[in-house]
């Protein structure tokens, strides 16, 4: 019963709540105020001070620049915060000096800053895939096209020096003056001749074909290694050449280690007796004219005698006849 009529009457809550609910009070009024602005005058004090008055703080600061409390306008664009009088001939002019100083501003940037053409005509871009690199400038040219970075690669079967690809493609509609890149053609892709030396000649002939050449002829050398071995090619290894290029397969026939016996004066069949005695072979024989021995032997030999040749090493003979 006493906390009762301590609370009704007096103490530390009920002050508080009286001191909330005043202040809760004179936010309303305020609120009121500032939404009512304009609206029939309502019995409070003015910002003067005169009592009476209906006037609240916003109806004195709108009204300071002339325009009625009720037309004043608040916009919010981005960060900022706009007001001004709800004008619509005002607002027609702060709209028309945005865009005017936008028009202005944007001019500026075009012809001055970054100078550009503003109606550039378009063109369809001409098809140059398959000219020659200075046919495809001119025909860009005539068009109305600059010519932009020129790139070389090889193809199959576009000749070198022609056009295989264009960018942008042809047909494409662009604006004049555009630049277009090209390829140009620099025609098979070469082929690596394959380093044979070491293998059979039968195995280095399948070798240099798997790799897209062909063997045009084979040669025979003294080598210090085995018989029927392949030595090496012409073009050496590692020359890049057009697929289908002939070459040359050399192939060893041995080291030289017999001597080539004499024949002179010697008949042709014991000429051919004492090589192949000997692993060596006879070659071409003609006959000739001479002193030099009688009709029917040999006077003349290549190699000569004691020439270290290899196995297999052919030797040509020329032979006297009479007068």
């Amino acid at each position: 019963m006493r906390f009762r009529r301590r609370f009704a009457t007096g103490g530390r809550l009920s002050a508080l709540l009286q001191s909330l609910q005043g202040r809760w009070q004179a936010f309303r009024s305020r609120h009121r105020d500032v939404g009512a602005a304009g609206d029939a005058p309502r019995e409070t004090a003015d910002v003067t001070g005169h009592a009476g008055s209906t006037r609240s703080p916003d109806w004195a600061a709108s009204t300071a620049d002339g325009a009625p409390p009720q037309q004043r306008q608040t916009v919010t664009i981005g960060p900022w915060t706009v007001r001004w009088p709800g004008n619509p001939r005002r607002l027609l002019i702060v709209a028309g000096l945005f865009m005017g100083t936008f028009v202005v501003g944007y001019g500026f940037a075009a012809t001055i800053l970054f100078p550009a053409p503003m109606f550039a005509a378009r063109h369809s871009v001409p098809r140059v895939i398959g000219a020659t690199e200075e046919a495809a400038r001119e025909t860009l040219r005539s068009a109305g096209f600059g010519v932009g970075a020129v790139d070389r690669a090889p193809h199959a079967t576009v000749p070198q020096g022609a056009v295989f690809w264009q960018d942008p493609p042809p047909d494409v509609v662009a604006l004049e003056a555009t630049d277009v890149a090209l390829t140009v053609s620099t025609g098979p892709q070469r082929v690596p001749v394959p380093d044979v030396a070491g293998y059979d000649a039968e195995d280095a002939r399948r070798l240099i074909e798997g790799a897209g050449l062909r063997v045009g002829s084979t040669e025979s050398t003294q080598a210090p290694t085995p018989r029927n071995v392949a030595v090496n090619t012409r073009p050496p290894a590692g020359a890049t050449l057009p697929p289908g290029t002939d070459i040359v397969l050399v192939v060893s026939v041995g080291a030289a280690t017999i001597r080539v016996p004499t024949l002179l004066g010697l008949t042709l069949d014991e000429a051919r007796l004492a090589l192949e005695t000997a692993g060596l072979a006879l070659g071409t024989s003609f006959a000739q004219t001479t002193d030099a021995a009688a009709p029917g032997e040999i006077f003349y030999q290549e190699p000569s005698a004691g020439t270290l040749s290899a196995p297999g090493t052919v030797v040509n003979v020329r032979m006297a006849r009479s007068r």
